[in-house]
């Protein structure tokens, strides 16, 4: 029976959740200010205009997420997990302390991307839609006058995604070489 290699799996794991923190920090740090620059206030004449040229530019975030960053989260999940059970599992790590908590360091990384996706559905996705609700507020009944605070409070809420594939993926690459 074929299986794969765990070195594999949870190398390219920690490469998953690197890639994460990287779309992250520039959606946070980039993408979004980029998008509230010169930003007019609500009482601008221009502020309608503002914040519905911003709702028709969420859809490039929102399907970058649901698209690419959703199954690299779960796959990231699934690969520490995979990498936790073997772990735990594997009678060759118990001969050293660095082995013998192997698993428990990687099922840390594994909740951490659990914690992502249960926040990116819980938390960001009624943000998500209020700032696609953005295109056409008479449609939706978002409030158009806080376009700017849902942006800011996206970026707010976003160092969640910052933060767990962060820590993911340096608590699996720390464990990893700890096992060298």
């Amino acid at each position: 029976m074929p299986t794969v290699p765990t070195e594999a799996v949870v190398g390219t794991t920690i490469a998953f959740s690197f890639i994460l923190l990287g779309n992250a920090i520039t959606q946070s740090y980039m993408g979004v200010p980029a998008l509230l620059v010169n930003f007019p206030p609500p009482s601008s004449p221009s502020h309608a205009a503002a914040a519905r040229h911003l709702g028709q530019q969420w859809p490039v975030f929102w399907n970058v997420g649901n698209v690419f960053f959703r199954p690299i989260s779960t796959l990231g999940i699934l690969g520490y997990g995979y990498t936790s059970w073997v772990a735990a599992h594997t009678s060759a790590n118990a001969a050293t302390p660095a082995g013998r908590s192997a698993w428990r360091l990687y099922l840390i990384s594994a909740t951490c991307h659990l914690i992502t996706v249960v926040h990116s559905a819980i938390n960001m996705q009624p943000m998500n839609s209020k700032l696609d609700g953005l295109r056409d507020p008479k449609v939706s009944g978002v409030d158009p006058s806080l376009a700017e605070y849902y942006a800011r409070r996206w970026i707010a809420m976003n160092s969640v995604r910052i933060a767990m594939p962060l820590i993911a993926g340096s608590v699996a690459l720390w464990q990893t070489l700890r096992m060298r």
